[in-house]
């Protein structure tokens, strides 16, 4: 099974703004909540390692996540994949220039390859995707460094 969802969110930031959080593989990992830890893999900053622990009887270990931007169309695209022994997930983040500011589309897509992997996302990735929102407000709140 493979689990979908599609999100956005306005935000009154411009959307240099918004990319400057968004396009950062490390602040998309921070505001995760089941990556309990991330390493950056390689002086470009496209690659993160997320280690997950994910509260199914399968896994009862922390799972090791490589994931990688494959696509960035500044300053308003970026698409990235993740790999492991458990799931396949891909995300993308596209920002849209609108009248009060920016609106954040996200469309995630995980398919996991252990059971338990879908029926957690189904019933979390809203949530995540909530804390991705408040994880930005929160940035966008702190003066950017120009």
């Amino acid at each position: 099974m493979t689990v979908r969802v599609e999100r956005s969110f306005e935000l009154s930031a411009p959307p240099d703004r918004v990319w400057e959080f968004i396009a950062d593989p490390e602040n998309r990992a921070r505001s995760i909540s089941v990556v309990d830890e991330y390493s950056t893999t390689d002086p470009s900053g496209r690659r993160v390692t997320w280690h997950v622990k994910l509260p199914i009887p399968l896994v009862r270990k922390s799972v090791t996540v490589d994931t990688e931007d494959v696509s960035r169309k500044p300053p308003d695209y970026v698409k990235f994949v993740g790999d492991s022994k458990v799931m396949q997930v891909t995300g993308e983040h596209h920002i849209v220039e609108t009248d009060a500011g920016s609106r954040l589309e996200n469309h995630f897509v995980v398919e996991g390859k252990l059971p338990g992997v879908e029926k957690f996302f189904k019933h979390n990735l809203d949530g995540e995707l909530e804390n991705l929102r408040r994880a930005l407000e929160r940035d966008l709140r702190t003066p950017s460094e120009e």
